[in-house]
């Protein structure tokens, strides 16, 4: 049945995946079946989140693919309950690598089919330079000996904009974000120039919301809306995100404000074309500047 697969199941699955191809490589679903016992489909229906392990089942997966004991504690807590309502996620907290605390995220851009991200802070993530990012990490005081491997994971999401069947980006940013000074006027040239440079793809569809504008969604803060293919089976994904922490929204009436949020955005941003042009001018006002 489409549309039946809730985030937090769906992330565990990957991350179960990922432990399996990581610790055991050369195991297939078929021998982690015959290892554990199971019948063929019930391995692959927990690694796509189509059926939701048991807690002790999650457990003995891990042990059997020689998981570390802190990703096994990790996944054994993310398996208690993994109903279909809104997951809360610690971005920063202990016994959680610094994957792990964006598994939800990178597993939802990984299967996605469009994203359309509204940013009235930040350029959004999926977007940054290595520079705008690092700076980012610098400012809100992120743990100094994790902020190699958080530019990294930032960086390694825009590989999906460039594969093959790349994910629909559509991206809203507000006007203001544009004239800041973060890391200085060279390090927004070039982030600007980045956001010019990716708008060329036919995938990526960057549009500035005005500052003279009667309504911004993105005041109520900065949100994506993940939509998915028929064939991932699963409905529209909300990602809401802090300082400390993301929430994930799957319910329809909860994701349905989201949608019609999105819709707003299109109609107050300005077009494509206007876009690009207004980047360029501002690229060209810092560059003098410098």
């Amino acid at each position: 049945m489409a549309g039946t697969r809730g985030t937090k199941a769906a992330t565990l699955g990957a991350q179960m995946r990922e432990a399996r191809q990581r610790y055991l490589p050369d195991s297939t679903v078929r021998s982690m079946c015959e290892l554990l016992g199971v019948k063929h489909p019930t391995v692959s229906r927990w690694e796509t989140g189509e059926r939701s392990p048991r807690s002790e089942d999650v457990a003995a997966y891990l042990t059997a693919v020689g998981a570390p004991a802190e990703l096994r504690e990790q996944l054994v807590e993310m398996s208690r309950d993994t109903s279909r309502k809104p997951w809360l996620t610690m971005t920063v907290g202990r016994n959680q690598s610094d994957q792990g605390q964006y598994a939800a995220m990178l597993e939802i851009e990984r299967t996605a089919k469009d994203l359309v991200h509204v940013a009235p802070l930040l350029v959004p993530g999926i977007l940054q330079i290595p520079e705008y990012a690092r700076t980012v990490y610098v400012e809100i005081g992120a743990p100094p000996e994790s902020i190699d491997t958080r530019v990294a994971v930032r960086i390694g999401r825009q590989a999906v904009l460039t594969r093959r069947d790349p994910l629909q980006l559509r991206a809203f940013i507000w006007e203001p974000v544009l004239h800041t000074l973060l890391g200085g006027e060279q390090v927004m040239a070039d982030q600007l120039a980045y956001l010019l440079e990716a708008g060329r793809r036919d995938n990526i569809d960057i549009r500035i919301i005005p500052t003279r504008t009667n309504w911004n969604p993105g005041w109520e803060g900065p949100f994506s809306v993940a939509t998915f293919p028929e064939s991932v089976e699963r409905k529209p994904v909300v990602q809401l995100e802090n300082k400390v922490s993301a929430l994930y929204l799957d319910a329809p009436d909860e994701v349905a404000p989201y949608l019609a949020a999105g819709v707003r955005a299109e109609k107050v941003a300005f077009s494509s074309k206007a876009s690009a042009e207004l980047i360029a001018n501002v690229i060209d006002g810092k560059e003098k500047a410098s």
